[in-house]
């Protein structure tokens, strides 16, 4: 069973959200917060596997929350919820460890399945809205001039998956674009993110564009 608190200053999503989920097998919400503040809290009393965060709210916003929470929790999986296809706030809590972002008048069944992904320990980020976030917020990172020491750790073949990966292709499209099995491409992933003690996809994504190795430009 999957645990889930649902957090958003607006009582009828709040509401509307939990009641679609608590219907689904294998999902059940244990708690609701309707701010920042109170979402920490409620991590902390329910231990929710997923949690689903809204991004503006008083007292304390969805961004400050994520950290918090993910900083005392590091088993939790949060996905973001946003009126906005790309927003500052939902580029800033990918940085901060959340594991996708959804948009709030998404299909019942899209959320639902946004759920179990995050809940399985895979990350929502959809090819569309990686290439978009990359564009409007990547341009802020200083392009570097070698790889970052950090990246040392990794294979030239695993450096050109991150590229792609930093692209916003999926397992498939770079298995095609590589001419490789999407099982090995998987495993490059995974091997990736072991290396550079990565959460997942997103923050693997988010790296490549601060250190520079791939940069806005590339992707126009």
């Amino acid at each position: 069973m999957t645990r889930i608190l649902v957090v958003d200053d607006q009582a009828m999503v709040r509401e509307g959200f939990g009641a679609l989920l608590d219907a689904q097998d294998g999902l059940e919400v244990v708690g609701h917060a309707a701010d920042g503040e109170a979402a920490v809290a409620a991590v902390d009393l329910h231990t929710p596997d997923v949690v689903l965060m809204d991004v503006r709210m008083p007292r304390l916003d969805g961004l400050a929350a994520t950290r918090r929470i993910l900083e005392r929790h590091d088993d939790v999986r949060v996905l973001v919820l946003t009126t906005f296809d790309v927003d500052e706030y939902v580029y800033e809590a990918l940085r901060a460890g959340a594991s996708g972002f959804l948009l709030k008048d998404a299909p019942a069944d899209e959320l639902v399945r946004a759920v179990r992904v995050v809940a399985g320990g895979d990350a929502l980020l959809a090819p569309s809205i990686t290439r978009r976030l990359v564009a409007e917020f990547a341009s802020r990172a200083v392009p570097a001039r070698s790889v970052p020491a950090r990246l040392d750790v990794l294979t030239a073949r695993e450096r050109e998956v991150l590229v792609l990966v930093a692209r916003g292709m999926s397992n498939a499209e770079i298995a095609a674009h590589l001419v490789l099995a999407e099982q090995t491409v998987k495993t490059h992933v995974g091997r990736i993110l072991t290396k550079l003690d990565l959460r997942d996809r997103v923050q693997a994504v988010v790296l490549a564009y601060e250190t520079g190795v791939v940069t806005a430009r590339l992707d126009r």
